[in-house]
């Protein structure tokens, strides 16, 4: 899998969840709001367009906060491990699940690390895994050799004769 490098990566991967985040919130806030609303079309549609103005956008921006320390603690450890590999997602995990808790103290933060960190060994051992059991049904790459010219048993490698200097082909010489 191809990805940005470091510096643009947190920008990409904190407006990508802002959007995830958006229209999760858009499509959850939404059928929240009108089941809550009113009795009556009008209302309960007021109701669903109230209730997703009002905690759409907030749903996004934990998204992208969440995202956005994930991001950053990942290209901190690429930096200073200089390794990319499944570790550092799983302690960016847990870092982030840490520090997002850390408003409501040591208890909150150890659990919200441990919960982070389990969470994401699970997602990169699935991806490990799935990438070995796809590369059984994969075929070989198949190399490509080069035209044999019949006459010599060797690679012919000359330019064909429209396109060599002289205006003779070399054949009717």
């Amino acid at each position: 899998m191809n990805r940005e490098p470091c510096p643009w990566r947190i920008v990409d991967d904190c407006g990508g969840a802002f959007a995830i985040g958006a229209i999760g919130g858009t499509l959850f806030h939404s059928i929240k709001g009108f089941r809550h609303a009113p009795s009556g079309q009008y209302r309960r549609l007021i109701g669903s367009l109230n209730a997703v103005t009002r905690r759409a956008p907030r749903v996004g921006a934990s998204f992208s906060a969440w995202s956005c320390a994930f991001s950053l603690i990942d290209c901190s450890c690429v930096y200073v491990r200089n390794k990319d590999d499944p570790w550092n997602s799983i302690l960016s995990g847990a870092a982030t699940g840490a520090i997002l808790q850390a408003r409501l103290g040591a208890g909150a933060m150890i659990g919200s690390a441990i919960f982070g960190g389990f969470i994401l060994a699970m997602i990169e051992g699935t991806t490990i895994l799935l990438t070995r059991k796809s590369e059984m049904f994969m075929p070989p790459p198949v190399m490509e050799e080069p035209p044999i010219d019949m006459d010599k048993g060797k690679v012919d490698g000359s330019l064909p004769p429209i396109f060599s200097s002289s205006s003779v082909p070399s054949h009717f010489s």
